[in-house]
Parts: C-alpha cells; sequence; structure tokens
C-alpha cells in the first residue's frame, strides 16, 4: 500500500466514526477523490450506502449498535457532529424521545422531524430506511431561537454546553455504545413545533392526549419561546389546550410580550369557534368560555 494511501486511510479512521454516513462533498474537502473513494469501497475501507453516501464498515458486530445496517439515529449524529449540519430533533420525535411516546399514536410510517435554518440536504432522501424524515424550517416558527449556525464542539466543557443548548431550549441526549450526543427540542419547544403541525399532520385528539401529560412544563422558559414565536395560531392553540387542562405551571406563566394577533383563526374547518381565543377547535372539543 502506498504511503499517501495509508496516510489517508489513517485519517480517515480517525476522523470518520465507523457507522456515521458522511456525503461525498464532505469526502472531496477532506481530499478524497471519486477515484480514491471507488478503490476504499473496493478494499472494504468504505461502504457506499447510497449514491453519494458513504460510511466506515463496523468493525465489529458484537453489540446491537454494532449493526450493520444503518439506522436514523446515525444519520442525525452524522448531521449535527461530523457534516456540521445543526438539525434538530423537534416536534413529535423529540417528545417521543422525552418518553411521551405512549401519548402518541403510532399509525403509519414512523417520521423522524428535524428542525433547522439551512436546506435540507439532499443525500438523505437516497437512503433506504425504515423510517423516513421530514425537514422544517425553524425561522418560521422562531425568531431569534430559530436554531444555532453551529452546535458546541462535541469536546466542549460539558457545562458549557448544556447552557449553550438550554438557551435555544434544546436538550441532549446520548445514543449508542459510543455515547453519540443527539440534540432534541425540549418539551416546552416540541408542543410548539407540534402545535405547528395541527391540523395537517398532528390532529387535536393526538395533541389532546399528550398535552395532558405535560405536568412539568418550565413557565420561564415557556415565556421566552411564546414571546419569540412567530406563529399566532401556534400560540392561541397552546394556551387554549394548557387551559383546558388546567395545568399548575399555567398560573406561573407570564403573558407579558406574547402577542395574540388580532382577528379569528380557522384551525379546525367546520369546527366551532372558541370565542376566547378566537380559533375554531373541534365540536366534541368545545367548552364555552
Amino acid at each position: 500500500m502506498g504511503e499517501q494511501i495509508q496516510n489517508k486511510l489513517h485519517w480517515l479512521q480517525l476522523h470518520l466514526p465507523e457507522g456515521l454516513p458522511a456525503d461525498s462533498a464532505w469526502l472531496e474537502r477532506q481530499g478524497y477523490s471519486r477515484s480514491l473513494r471507488s478503490k476504499y469501497v473496493a478494499h472494504g475501507w468504505l461502504v457506499q450506502v447510497a449514491r453519494g453516501v458513504y460510511r466506515r464498515p463496523p468493525a465489529t458486530l458484537s453489540t446491537p449498535d454494532a449493526d450493520p445496517s444503518l439506522r436514523w439515529e446515525q444519520v442525525v449524529i452524522s448531521l449535527q457532529t461530523l457534516l456540521d449540519r445543526p438539525f434538530t430533533l423537534g416536534g413529535r420525535t423529540a417528545l417521543e424521545l422525552a418518553g411521551f411516546a405512549h401519548y402518541l399514536s403510532a399509525s403509519g410510517p414512523r417520521e423522524v422531524h428535524l428542525y433547522g435554518t439551512q436546506a435540507k440536504p439532499g443525500w438523505v432522501a437516497r437512503l433506504k430506511l425504515e423510517t423516513s424524515f421530514v425537514f422544517h424550517k425553524a425561522g418560521k416558527l422562531f425568531g431569534k431561537f430559530a436554531a444555532p449556525t453551529s452546535w458546541p464542539a462535541v469536546g466542549a466543557r460539558q457545562p458549557d454546553r448544556e447552557r449553550t443548548l438550554a438557551q435555544g431550549s434544546f436538550l441532549q441526549q446520548s445514543w449508542g455504545q459510543w455515547n453519540w450526543p443527539l440534540i432534541l427540542s425540549s418539551p416546552e419547544r416540541a408542543i410548539l413545533e407540534m402545535l405547528d403541525a395541527v391540523p395537517q399532520r398532528e390532529t387535536f385528539h393526538q395533541v389532546d392526549m399528550l398535552m395532558e401529560g405535560l405536568v412539568n412544563l418550565r413557565p420561564q422558559r415557556l415565556h421566552s419561546l411564546l414571546t419569540d414565536c412567530r406563529n399566532v395560531k401556534v400560540k392561541r392553540l397552546f394556551l387554549w389546550f394548557a387551559e383546558r387542562h388546567h395545568h399548575a405551571w399555567l398560573s406561573k406563566l407570564d403573558r407579558d410580550g406574547i402577542d395574540l394577533g388580532r382577528g379569528k383563526r380557522v384551525v379546525e374547518r367546520g369546527g366551532r369557534l372558541d370565542n376566547k381565543f378566537g380559533i375554531t377547535v373541534p365540536e366534541s372539543m368545545y367548552a364555552p368560555s
């Protein structure tokens, strides 16, 4: 083996964690040409998982996390840590990961919801996974809290990293045998993201069951997010659901600065108008103000 190839193979082993996917653009920036990638694939040093997408094969199958099949978590970890594409797990997905899955129905194909300010990477759609990725533009829902341009370095001091994430209402979970970081929306942020999908992707019934279990939301964080939120429908729906379930934290929520706009909003077509919040809701859930 030539010295140059050996050096580049060594660099790849150090900087491309086994199992994580990398697109051809990232490999090109590191100096791995198409011909070199083809050579690596031929020798088994890289596996091509889709057109223009590669990863190092797992060295061992001794643990479940070393499964040779590509997992959606590995794709997200690669976007967040390797490829510097700061998409966040949000909405329904973040609430599932936070332990609220029992409130959500599992009908239909599984979807992983990602939020960010960058354009979605085209290669993700070429992956053959049992799950599908749904990309959302965070800037349509939030202003200054939309999303950072990059995440804190994985090696940063944990208190500093946690502080930076908390400022935007994000959390970090560990995944896999290497404890890779997965960054997701806090429950306070995730429920607003989920409400943004009502009624197109999420139903009143699903949100209603979930909101009943959100008994520990933090009023101060909610205030920051609600004042930053650009969507009047989302804010009105959130307060409507919160009052419906009489959560204790609602009395501590400062409503100053939360712009609820003017006029009526048709959320549920054919539904009943709630006069207090000016939104239409399902007849079965309507309660006079």
